[in-house]
Order: structure tokens, then sequence, then C-alpha cells
């Protein structure tokens, strides 16, 4: 089994570095896209004679960072892609837990949930973002009889040949939206496992009027319904998780 981690990174020369001492004992192929950075990122990279590299010339977006790994990991014979962000709100030390879950050959994706079980030394998540994903979380659940405890974790494990069976070219941060209208349309099996929530850097920004929480959850509503739209009807998906999958639709 071939398992690549795959990185999307922008302007992240402040934890690059550390994000790449820390995954590299687990043996993993490693690919970094590297979003049209304009900070030292680039010139980082450039060092690391042991991790591939995908440039942007110009910023094109968390989602087509996503996208292209999947393309990459795909032309280049992988059976999984592991991602994970390099802001350090995602703890390397649980990539043998994804290993572990993507090993039973029982699942398509493999999803981080920061609100599965609470661990005493998680942090508090910041409010309008918690407030967003349970929204989200609650309607993924109604629309599209997926139940999550997490939408939006982006430390997940992909099989590869049932991403091919997926239409993917949301390039923002709306697109987890439509990768699980898509995984719905697809009939994927969803499993979820307890990440641990860490926030490094609590004001981050994403950048224009998502910065405002009400355009943000608007704009992922509209994601969200364009996707379902593609289809007349979504298939159903077979959920497995700790917490809900008796809740999940038969």
């Amino acid at each position: 089994m071939r398992c690549l981690l795959a990185i999307p990174v922008y302007n992240e020369e402040r934890y690059l570095p550390r994000v790449l001492e820390a995954v590299r004992p687990y043996g993993l192929d490693i690919l970094v896209v590297n979003d049209g950075s304009t900070d030292r990122t680039g010139q980082l990279l450039a060092r690391e004679t042991d991790v591939t590299t995908l440039t942007h010339p110009e910023n094109r977006g968390y989602g087509q960072s996503l996208i292209d790994a999947l393309g990459y990991a795909d032309r280049g014979g992988y059976d999984w892609v592991i991602t994970m962000d390099c802001d350090e709100q995602h703890e390397p030390r649980q990539i043998p837990d994804f290993l572990a879950a993507l090993s039973t050959g029982r699942f398509d994706l493999v999803s981080g949930s920061r609100y599965l079980f609470d661990d005493p030394g998680d942090d508090a998540p910041p409010e309008d973002r918690r407030r967003i994903n349970q929204t989200i979380n609650q309607l993924l659940g109604t629309l599209l009889g997926i139940e999550l405890t997490d939408s939006f974790c982006g430390f997940k494990a992909h099989r590869v040949a049932a991403m091919r069976r997926l239409r993917l070219d949301e390039p923002g941060y709306a697109f987890p939206l439509q990768l699980w209208a898509e995984c719905a349309r697809a009939g994927l099996r969803i499993h979820e496992i307890p990440v641990r929530r860490i926030y490094r850097d609590r004001n981050r920004e994403f950048g224009g009027t998502l910065d405002d929480p009400s355009a943000r959850l608007q704009h992922y509503l509209e994601v969200l319904l364009a996707a379902m739209r593609r289809d007349e009807c979504l298939a159903e998906v077979a959920v497995d998780c700790p917490r809900c999958a008796a809740h999940a639709r038969p």
C-alpha cells in the first residue's frame, strides 16, 4: 500500500520547517503544494531534498491545492493520500491513527474530527468557526444523510481510487462542502477518527468577505447547494463513527 502525505501551504515560513521535521519519522512520501506563497516558503522548500513540491505561480486556493495533490497521487500510482495543514493545527503523531484506519480496507475517506471526543489538552475553538461547523454538520445530516461531528477538518486520508469518482473543482475554503456532496453522490464509505483540537493562531484570516462569519456561512451554503444540484438525487452514504453511526441513514 503506497501512501502519500500532502501538505498545502500558503505563506507558512513560520511553521514549515518544524512541520516537515515532525512528519518525516513516519516514512511517507511527502508532497507540499506551495499555493503562490509570497514569503520565504518557496526558498525553504528549495532546500528540502526529500520533499516533492508543486508550485502555483499565484494563489489559487486551498481547495485547488488539495485537488492538485489528489491528481498528483493518482498519476503517481499511490493508493492513499493523507492531507494535513501546515499551521501546526494537526498533530503529526496521529498519522499512525490514520494509517491504522485505512489499512482495514473498510473505508474510502477517513476524516479527522476535533469534536468526536474531548481531550483535556484541547484548545477551545473560535466561536464563529465552531458555530458554522455545527450548522454545516446538521445540514449534511439532513440533506445528505452524512452524520459528521466535524465537517471542516483538513486532516484526512483519501482512497485514491474512490477520489477518481468525484467531480471536484471548488478552489477555495468551501472545498469540503463540495467534497461531502460528491461523497454522498458516489456512496463512499466515511469514517471519523478523533484528532486533537489545536489553535496556534486564533486570528488567522480567510481573506476578503469570508472574514465575516455570516458571509462565510452563506458562501458555504451556496457551494453545497450548487454541488447538490448537479444531480436530481444523491446516493446514500455509509458512515462509520463511534458516536453517530447509529443515526446514519440505512
